[in-house]
């Protein structure tokens, strides 16, 4: 998508016939552009849900999400001022807040996304049943410039191994080329994270169905010894077809991040019209019912990373101090 009509301030704002209507009278729309990721991955899935639940909830604004190569394009793409919003995987987010390879970012949370408890999946006949069966094997570990290789970097770090020394690492153009890869075995294994991850979901809808791998209680603890800032987290039962059991492993939060200069009245008119509308989000799709007030201020790393527009909404509700 084109990101045309941009101007020094990054929202936009102009009348006529792509003004919204009330009473015969044009109200000023405000264009809000959104970074998401590569087709055929989770991104591009939220963000237009969330840009579909956001204009109807508020038919003056209109959030127009884009494609982009993910996380490590998103966020310089924000600090450049090229758009406006933009979801920004766990790890890349901790990694420009705490200024790692890199000079902290001024970069602000708008909300909190979902949790992302990272795992592979291979195919339901493959022969690897643990993390270690896949040393020296094809893998394929996500898009590039996405932020899920570097959550499986550091994972598989706290376990003793390497990313690209002990797997013949694939990193995909496209999230949504994977699941074809571990089918007609180009790949033994896909790495990915979440509820209703596409890649996932591709994998034990197809015909001979899948399996999970996770690390085992004993390697989290390991990860969670050397890499903190990973969390332990949980997919519920149930949550993809034939997955009776929770699986338990670790990652992290994604979040829709702001540009520093993004109005405060603006961040406050998106957290308002967001978390009003966060009942239909939910419904619309099941991994956003964890976009909630309350999730945001749990998983952000220091609440002063979160927007002042946001948090000012955030006072009026009561869901901080």
């Amino acid at each position: 998508m084109k990101l045309a009509h941009i101007v020094c301030a990054g929202v936009l704002l102009f009348a006529g016939g792509a003004a919204a209507q009330d009473g015969g009278k044009a109200i000023p729309k405000t264009t809000v552009s959104l970074g998401t990721a590569t087709p055929g991955g989770g991104f591009p899935v939220y963000g237009n849900a969330f840009a579909e639940i956001m204009n109807a909830a508020d038919p003056a604004l209109s959030i127009e999400p884009r494609n982009t190569k993910g996380s490590n394009e998103n966020i310089p793409l924000l600090e450049t001022g090229g758009l406006d919003i933009a979801l920004v995987a766990g790890e890349p987010s901790y990694e420009a807040f705490m200024g790692i390879g890199r000079a902290p970012t001024k970069l602000k949370i708008l909300t909190a996304m979902y949790s992302s408890p990272g795992m592979f999946v291979v195919r339901a006949d493959s022969p690897y049943k643990t993390i270690r069966d896949l040393v020296g094997q094809p893998v394929a570990f996500g898009a590039r410039g996405s932020g899920l290789p570097i959550l499986s970097r550091y994972m598989l770090d706290g376990i003793g191994l390497k990313q690209d020394e002990d797997f013949k690492s694939i990193y995909l153009d496209r999230a949504g080329d994977g699941p074809a890869m571990v089918q007609d075995g180009r790949a033994a294994a896909l790495w990915g994270a979440g509820v209703g991850w596409p890649g996932f979901k591709s994998m034990v809808e197809s015909p001979g169905g899948a399996r999970f791998i996770a690390p085992d209680a004993g390697e989290i603890a390991k990860v969670r010894a050397k890499h903190s800032f990973l969390k332990p987290l949980t997919v519920p039962a149930n949550s993809y077809p034939n997955q009776p059991a929770a699986i338990d492993s670790i990652g992290s939060w994604s979040f829709v991040l702001a540009r520093e200069s993004l109005p405060d009245d603006v961040a406050y008119r998106l957290a308002k019209t967001l978390h009003g509308a966060e009942g239909a989000l939910c419904k619309k799709l099941p991994q956003a019912c964890e976009t909630t007030a309350a999730n945001t201020v749990a998983a952000a790393p220091n609440p002063q990373l979160i927007h002042p527009g946001v948090l000012k909404y955030f006072r009026e509700v009561g869901v901080v101090k």
